[in-house]
C-alpha cells in the first residue's frame, strides 16, 4: 500500500505543479483582460488556442466560464494546499485531494460532454483534456486512502506516562 501511495502521491503532485502554475499565468486570461498579462504569457495562450483548436478558449461560452472562475477561485488554491501536503506528508491532503478531485470530476465531465456533443473537438485537443478527468479520478482515490502508515502509529511510551487529559 506505501508504494502505491508514493506512486500516486508522484502522478498527482506533477499534475498539481501543473495546475498551480498554469491556472494563475494561462486559464485566468479567460476571464481576466488580457492587457494585465505579459506578452509572451498572452502570446503562449494564443499559440495554445491554435496550436490545440481550443473552441471553448477562444470562443469563451458561459459555461466554460463559470468552470474556470470555479477553478481559479476554488480548485487552484487547492492545489496549491496539496502540492504543500504532499511536500511536507500533512494529515489534511486526503481532505484536499478529494475536494479538488470531486470538483474537477464535476467539472471535467461539463467540457467533455461539450466536446464529445459538439462535434467541434479534434482528437488532438480531446487527447489533451481527457486526461485531467483521470488525475480528478486519481486525486478522488488519493482522497479516499490513508494518508500514511506513521498517521496510524500506536504511542510507544507506556500508558502512565502519557500526559492526562481532563
Amino acid at each position: 500500500m506505501g508504494a502505491l501511495l508514493k506512486l500516486i502521491d508522484a502522478i498527482i503532485f506533477f499534475f498539481f505543479l501543473i495546475i498551480a502554475t498554469g491556472a494563475p499565468l494561462l486559464d485566468s486570461q479567460t476571464i481576466l483582460p488580457t492587457s494585465i498579462y505579459p506578452d509572451i504569457l498572452v502570446q503562449l495562450k494564443t499559440w495554445y488556442t491554435h496550436e490545440y483548436d481550443d473552441y471553448l478558449v477562444g470562443e469563451k461560452p458561459h459555461f466554460f466560464v463559470g468552470l474556470v472562475w470555479l477553478q481559479l477561485v476554488f480548485a487552484w488554491p487547492l492545489a496549491v494546499a496539496s502540492l504543500y501536503g504532499i511536500a511536507f506528508g500533512k494529515s489534511w491532503l486526503r481532505t484536499t485531494c478529494l475536494m479538488y478531485g470531486v470538483t474537477t470530476l464535476t467539472s471535467m465531465a461539463a467540457i467533455t460532454s461539450e466536446l464529445l456533443g459538439s462535434g467541434k473537438a479534434s482528437e488532438k485537443l480531446l487527447k489533451l483534456y481527457l486526461p485531467f478527468m483521470g488525475f480528478a479520478v486519481l486525486a478522488i482515490l488519493r482522497g479516499l486512502l490513508p494518508h500514511s502508515e506513521k498517521s496510524k502509529a500506536i504511542s510507544t511510551k507506556p500508558i502512565t506516562a502519557r500526559k492526562k487529559r481532563a
